[in-house]
């Protein structure tokens, strides 16, 4: 394997990671950087100019593209739909005011976090949490006028964190495992919760700390042009009645998880937003305006993130990635280093962290199970550590959120949630291996 193919695998990541920073539009960004992957490990253009078995990187691109918007269209489109609904409603508003007068104005960002860890435990998936949870989180960052560049980071943190990865979330993430080590979705329970506990409350009190310092330096809520009008004298639904739809989403997507899968989101989110309307109805403004927002809002979520997907793609496809991955599965040493390092470090390449599961947890297994690993420790030390690095800035979970959601740029928001998203399961992660290493 040749130093330029290596160089342009990695300076390509380097670079979308760079141009993202910068806030280059990513459908732009991302074909260009999986270009200059594709041609510096000699992948051929299109697949007419290529020979027989070899990857191509228009190919390779769009199967990536195509496939994820193929496969979630309708889930974001229901996300986004529902957002809007608790949006145009006075639902969000109505929970959000209730929250503030219960427990203060210096808790809003736990409310947030709490709002998007109990639907991600419910078996909402990650990138849909965050279009349900956002209209509540704009306007308790409002009435508390904490700068708004931290929502993402909220979200992140109840998502992406202690919930995604811990024993019994029913996410994907926490899934893949068993299918290869034979364990269960509790696998490694007691490490699972310390660690949880960890990043839950150490999150959280970093959250507030940053929040804290950029309040005293004089940062607050900038209102804009796009954010939902609040009028002071409209009349708000029953706080009560407005969490309704909430836990409609949350238990309909729990009963039917395992036997619809993703598919539940459609059945539940659907139904989320006819709860809404029904409990809310007199508060409601415009359906028809309400619903085409929220599928314009998902085109263009659903779209950035199959760009960045599509990256992945090409990436997977190269001669260099596949070197990687052979080295990366086969470190020596504790199997449960090698196995976290080599799923952080490929899920960072690809930007998911299911990705780095499914494409390294077929090498692994196999091998680490001839060794004799303890199976439980290893099903959660590698859970909690495709959790990292997928959220480096090119991440599509991070793209959505960031971008789409919340509509902020990534020099403003990104540090505050890599922080949260990158670094706290980092630590994370060391603590499991630590506790499993001394025999927890």
């Amino acid at each position: 394997m040749s130093m330029l193919a290596y160089m342009g695998l990695f300076g390509s990541l380097a670079l979308l990671v760079y141009l993202t920073m910068k806030g280059v539009n990513l459908l732009i960004s991302a074909p260009l950087t999986a270009l200059l992957a594709a041609l510096t490990n000699g992948l051929a253009f299109f697949p007419q100019t290529a020979s027989e078995n070899q990857a191509n990187f228009l190919t390779s691109y769009m199967d990536g593209f195509t496939g994820f918007v193929g496969s979630w269209y309708l889930m974001f489109m229901a996300g986004a739909i529902f957002g809007k609904v608790m949006e145009d409603t006075g639902a969000a508003d109505s929970v959000s005011t209730w929250i503030i007068q219960k427990i203060g104005v210096k808790y809003a960002t736990y409310a947030v976090v709490l709002a998007a860890a109990v639907l991600t435990y419910g078996g909402v998936s990650v990138f849909i949490v965050a279009f349900s949870v956002y209209p509540m989180a704009i306007s308790l960052f409002k009435q508390a006028n904490f700068p708004r560049r931290f929502i993402p980071a909220a979200l992140g943190l109840g998502s992406v964190t202690f919930t995604m990865t811990s024993a019994g979330s029913p996410e994907i993430q926490n899934w893949i495992p068993i299918q290869y080590l034979g364990t269960t979705p509790y696998a490694g329970w007691q490490v699972s919760i310390i660690v949880a506990i960890f990043m839950a409350v150490g999150g959280s009190l970093w959250l507030n700390w940053m929040i804290k310092r950029a309040v005293n330096n004089g940062e607050i809520f900038i209102e804009r042009s796009t954010d939902p009008i609040v009028d002071e004298t409209r009349k708000l639904p029953s706080p009560l009645l407005s969490l309704i739809p909430l836990l409609v989403v949350l238990v309909i997507s729990y009963v039917f998880h395992n036997s619809l899968g993703t598919s539940a989101l459609i059945v539940a989110l659907t139904s989320g937003c006819i709860v809404a309307y029904l409990v809310s109805y007199k508060y409601a403004k415009s359906v028809g305006a309400t619903l085409a927002a929220g599928a314009m809002g998902a085109i263009i979520a659903i779209a950035n993130t199959a760009a960045v997907v599509g990256f992945g793609g090409v990436v997977k496809a190269t001669p260099s990635f596949l070197a990687t991955v052979d080295v990366m599965t086969n470190i020596p040493g504790s199997p449960l280093i090698g196995g976290a390092l080599a799923i952080a470090v490929i899920a960072g390449l690809t930007g998911s962290a299911s990705g780095g599961q499914t494409i390294a947890m077929p090498l692994l297994a196999p091998h680490y199970i001839d060794m004799g690993v303890n199976t439980e420790a290893l099903h959660r030390t590698i859970a909690i550590s495709s959790g990292s690095l997928d959220s480096l800035p090119h991440g599509g979970y991070v793209v959505t959120t960031i971008n789409s959601v919340c509509n902020e740029k990534h020099k403003d928001a990104y540090m505050p949630f890599g922080a949260l998203t990158v670094i706290i399961p980092t630590i994370g992660t060391i603590i499991a291996i630590i506790l499993f290493s001394i025999g927890m």
